[in-house]
């Protein structure tokens, strides 16, 4: 029989009516506390949130360090006591000058930099009501507000600001500083001669002083002066902040536009690495400005180091060597030398691109001084002369035009109505590959040009017109980018210069020029980089200034961990076989180890022949407001069967005199003698230790 449940009725057990009582219970709280929180304490609440401002600023952090491969401090940073300003958004010029008024009890201004509108300014605040005044309703509507405060302070006259005391000029100076700031962004107010007193009471006093701080700065500081310095590059100030042309590039990376950033050299090409990254702190302030509590929501980090390739003890001594060379040469003959100006060098290691000393030093004629001037071995492009052979004998091979081992007799050779001719610095008679280089024969680069242009007589009939195709100039030309000749040579440095191009192509006698380093300009670096091929057996590497580089070291006793290292770069290997590179660096040789060889009496000599160095001499003709000059160059290697260490010199612009100075070769002899005898010390030192 089937039960009647229609009637029956649920009962809710006692336990769940209790939890639906507590709830409602909890529910008439909250309520109850939100009509306390609006209506009893909304009015104070809501002028707590008036009256306080929440802000983030960041903060900037120490530059990484810059450091040559031994670890010794190349570029530092130099620690400053600073005061600082920070302005909360919606501050006026008043309470800047009130800040500015507080300051000045505390801290003394150099007052020399104050401008004309710094005082019309000052004394605009002082008497607004007045300056107002004197621009009728009439003209100021037709006018936007800093078109109307430009005019009235145009109304201020020189005698009105002219009897302000040294308090009040110290007050316009301090207010000028204030006014460069940006909002949340903390502007230097004086951070040079801070002494330990200003420090001490402006510290004390900073609840009078809203925005102002008490804080470290830093400045770069070079242990060794001058030396490397033209190369580790330079910063902006605090004052020029990020540049104005590259603006935007900064801001949208975080900088702040007073952020000092490198401008130059290392410090421009490793801006990301040595920045570090900024301190994020966030204020609570009054709207007076009033720092009511701080906390920092991003550590801090400084900037990372970088390890250089560069051996400041070998630099050092590069940069004494081409100093004192360049200056017995202009001594020797002052007025033949007038156009003489530079003296280049570039010591890298031809197998791994590593930069060892890179040197310029530049004759300052109006204040009889030497200054280092090291980038220009990359900014500045001269006539090469017969250093470049080498890679005219290889391009001859790779052409097809010569063959190893051909003989080219060497004498004038006369093209058309060229009376004169073109010629060696003697008739050489015959001359193969090897002989071509050691004696610097002309002529035998003088056929490769010819061939490669399409004239195959040989030999060549004096007078002749000779067959030219104007394709030779762009097939001589790839041979030499090659090597790095008239090409980037991809070093880490922001600028480097690709030498300049000859632009006349239809005459067979400009690329015979070509030929000899006679046409076309290279740089020193370039110079360098090609030598370094040759003895690198056809491999062309980067050369770069860049070892590695390290985290922040967590004291001064270490360094920090190693974040990334550089290896070597090979760019290219340059197309010619390598029994012919061999040909070339036997010749190079030659150059410089047998009697005869351009080079012999400066490297083959007892006392430099240890160093088994092999390289190539050059000397090019170029003209100054109708004045015949010379340069000189040299480009070599050491040891020859296993090169270690390539240099390229180059000394533009001498007059032509019998007896000059050799700068070219003693500067050569020296880098090698100096080389040898710093690892030879070092190599002591590491043994000992």
């Amino acid at each position: 029989m089937r039960k009647n449940t229609k009637n029956k009725v649920v009962q809710i057990p006692l336990r769940l009516n209790i939890l639906f009582f507590v709830v409602f219970l909890l529910f008439a709280a909250l309520i109850l506390q939100l009509g306390v929180v609006q209506i009893l304490n909304g009015d104070s609440f809501q002028e707590e949130i008036d009256r306080t401002i929440q802000d983030t600023t960041k903060i900037p952090v120490p530059r990484g360090k810059i450091y040559d491969k031994n670890y010794n401090v190349v570029v530092d940073n130099k620690a400053l006591y600073s005061i600082t300003y920070t302005p909360a958004k919606g501050i006026q010029a008043k309470d800047r000058l009130d800040v500015a008024k507080k300051l000045a009890e505390f801290l003394s201004m150099d007052t020399d930099g104050i401008t004309e509108r710094n005082k019309k300014e000052y004394w605009y605040l002082l008497n607004t009501e007045e300056a107002d005044s004197r621009l009728s309703e009439t003209e100021a509507d037709e006018m936007t507000p800093a078109e109307q405060y430009s005019a009235i302070l145009e109304t201020i006259t020189e005698e009105e600001i002219s009897n302000f005391s040294d308090e009040e000029k110290e007050v316009i100076a301090i207010k000028a500083e204030l006014d460069k700031a940006y909002s949340l962004t903390p502007q230097v107010v004086k951070n040079r001669d801070v002494t330990s007193t200003e420090y001490a009471e402006v510290a004390e006093n900073l609840g009078d002083l809203p925005g102002i701080n008490a804080t470290t700065d830093w400045v770069r500081e070079y242990p060794y002066e001058n030396t490397f310095r033209s190369l580790a590059g330079s910063i902006t100030t605090q004052e020029q902040g990020i540049p104005e042309d590259r603006e935007q590039y900064y801001l949208t990376r975080g900088y702040s536009r007073n952020d000092r950033v490198g401008k130059s050299g290392l410090e421009e090409y490793y801006e990301d690495i040595l920045r570090g990254r900024k301190e994020e702190i966030q204020y609570t302030t009054e709207k007076d400005g009033t720092v009511i509590d701080s906390t920092t929501i991003v550590e801090g980090n400084p900037g990372k180091d970088l390890i250089l390739t560069i051996d400041m003890q070998f630099q050092q001594e590069v940069d004494k060597i081409v100093q004192e060379e360049l200056e017995k040469t202009i001594k020797k003959h002052p007025n033949q030398h007038r156009y003489l100006e530079d003296a280049l060098a570039v010591v890298m290691n031809p197998q791994t691109g590593e930069l060892l000393a890179v040197s310029g030093q530049t004759h300052d004629k109006e204040e009889n001084e030497y200054i280092n001037t090291s980038f220009k071995t990359m900014h500045d492009s001269h006539l090469p002369g017969s250093t470049i052979k080498g890679a005219t004998v290889l391009a001859g091979y790779e052409s097809g035009v010569t063959t190893p081992g051909q003989v080219f007799n060497d004498r004038r050779l006369k093209i058309a109505d060229d009376t004169r001719g073109k010629g060696s610095y003697r008739d050489l008679g015959p001359v193969n590959d090897y002989s071509a280089l050691k004696l610097s024969s002309n002529v035998y680069m003088f056929y490769i040009a010819l061939k490669m242009g399409g004239e195959h007589r040989y030999p060549f009939p004096d007078g002749s017109n000779a067959s030219f195709n104007t394709s030779a100039w762009q097939e001589m030309r790839n041979y030499f980018r090659q090597f790095g000749l008239g090409a980037p040579t991809g070093i880490d440095y922001p600028y480097e210069s690709t030498g300049l191009e000859g632009n006349s192509y239809q005459q067979p006698g400009l690329l015979m020029d070509y030929a000899i380093g006679q046409y076309d300009t290279f740089t020193t670096m370039q110079l360098a980089q090609y030598v370094s091929t040759i003895a690198n057996d056809g491999y062309r590497v980067r050369p770069h200034f860049l070892k590695e580089i390290r985290n922040p070291a967590l004291s001064t006793d270490e360094q920090g961990s190693v974040y990334r290292s550089t290896t070597t770069d090979v760019l290219n290997r340059i197309q010619m076989d390598s029994s012919e590179i061999s040909r070339v660096q036997e010749g190079f040789r030659q150059v410089f180890q047998e009697s005869g060889g351009t080079g012999y009496n400066y490297f083959g000599t007892p006392e430099y022949r240890d160093y088994k160095a092999a390289g190539k001499t050059g000397t090019a003709e170029n003209s100054i407001d109708g004045v015949n000059t010379e340069n000189l160059s040299l480009v070599g290697y050491a040891p020859y069967d296993e090169p270690e260490i390539a240099f390229a010199i180059t000394i533009p612009h001498l007059g032509i005199v019998n007896d000059r100075h050799p700068i070219n070769h003693r500067i050569g002899q020296r880098i090698l003698e100096a080389y040898f005898e710093v690892k030879k010390e070092q190599d002591e030192e590491n043994e000992s230790e």
